[in-house]
């Protein structure tokens, strides 16, 4: 084997390869969840001037600014924390990535309907967004737990999301029963 060919193959090679994949599914993850996030925001974005400018809000929504700046830092977690598990390959991580992938779709659900369904459904679409949204905190605590116990980076990562998803729960219980 001449000197060439070893520089080609061998332990060097299979590290550069892994570290090219481990590097491409990180960006994977970072666009699924900035995916979702775009598709959100496109009924947020349609609605946020129209019916919820005029709506009743609960007294501790904060500034509009403040949601833009949050979920930007809550899908980086989130994609980073489903990538650290993803890279384990565990016994645990198919039920892990399954539970992540529920509540990525809950997530993607929640904005057409709290934001979008109002204009045509009234109250019944910010009801029937508090149900997703509960549906939501439960699946993002499936998550939760399944991801600790696999990469504890990950676990942590997913709280904030945790944290933000009941607040914004409280938000959603307010314009339901104040609109």
């Amino acid at each position: 084997m001449t000197a060439e060919s070893q520089q080609t193959s061998g332990p060097l090679t299979t590290a550069r390869t892994s570290l090219a994949r481990q590097i491409t599914a990180l960006l994977g993850f970072l666009v699924l969840s900035y995916t979702v996030s775009l598709l959100g925001s496109m009924a947020i974005l349609g609605n946020a001037s129209g019916w919820y400018a005029t709506a009743n809000k609960a007294p501790w929504t904060p500034p509009a600014w403040v949601f833009g700046s949050a979920w930007t830092v809550l899908y980086t977690a989130m994609a980073v924390a489903s990538w650290l598990v993803w890279r384990q390959h565990s016994a645990k991580t198919r039920a892990a990535m399954t539970a992540y992938g529920i509540q990525m779709l809950l997530n993607l659900a929640w904005a057409p309907t709290f934001f979008g369904m109002y204009p045509t459904w009234g109250d019944a679409a910010l009801w029937l967004a508090l149900v997703l949204i509960a549906a939501l905190a439960l699946a993002v605590t499936a998550t939760l737990i399944r991801f600790g116990p696999i990469n504890a980076t990950a676990g942590v990562l997913m709280l904030p999301y945790l944290s933000w998803i009941v607040f914004s729960a409280s938000l959603n219980l307010y314009a339901a029963a104040h609109n």
